[in-house]
Formats: C-alpha cells, structure tokens, sequence
C-alpha cells in the first residue's frame, strides 16, 4: 500500500455508501479509481499525469 491509498477502513466506509447495483459491464476496481482520484487531490498533479497503477481512462 503506498502512502496515498486507502487503508481497508477507509475503504468499507466509501463501498458502503457506492450503489450497491451497477450498470453495463465493470471495465476497473472501483477502489483503485476512487484511490486515483484522492492522488490527484492530494498531489495536484494533472490527470494526464497519473500512474496507470489507478486504473483512470484517458
């Protein structure tokens, strides 16, 4: 775990509170997208920037 992710209770808290039903076909891992996201927050670097380890589209 980098210093950035989300601990596991960080993470049972945001998965309780996602829609439980999702729609079309899952493409990436919900908590590395939401962990790519809070990078970009923390950091201010630009989203073209991120690691592909996050999982975001370009």
């Amino acid at each position: 775990m980098g210093r950035s992710d989300m601990s596991d209770l960080e993470w049972d808290f945001i998965r309780s509170v996602l829609p439980k039903k999702s729609r079309g076909v899952k493409q990436v891992d919900d908590r590395r997208v939401i962990t790519g996201i809070f990078h970009v927050l923390r950091t201010g670097i630009p989203r073209a920037g991120l690691p592909a380890q996050y999982g975001l589209p370009a």
